[in-house]
């Protein structure tokens, strides 16, 4: 991942989303072109709160239980959490300044 997102995976997921902080999990995929355009602004809202706001990716094809699990359909998801539980749910593209305003509550 980028230098200031974490992985999730099935193993670390309840860590991280319990870890004290809220934290963005983007639930995406390699073969997933609006996926790939969230990296890049993901990658600045986690360098610019990396003291009070985590992002995590979570790769869908490799790790299908979470995903499964918090009902992942398409992707891009991504779903605030805050002490282990979901605050928002965001699913689809978007520009970093509107998933900014969209997730504003948590920054």
């Amino acid at each position: 991942m980028g230098q200031h997102t974490v992985t999730a995976t099935d193993e670390n997921f309840a860590e991280l989303i319990t870890a004290g902080q809220p934290v963005l999990v983007d639930f995406w995929a390699e073969w997933c072109g609006p996926c790939k355009m969230m990296t890049q602004p993901l990658e600045e809202i986690a360098e610019a709160n990396k003291s009070r706001f985590g992002v995590a990716k979570l790769n869908v094809d490799e790790h299908q239980g979470v995903a499964t699990s918090h009902g992942v359909l398409s992707i891009p998801t991504m779903i605030v959490f805050a002490d282990g539980i979901e605050k928002k749910r965001l699913v689809g593209a978007r520009s970093k300044a509107q998933l900014e305003r969209e997730i504003a509550e948590f920054l």
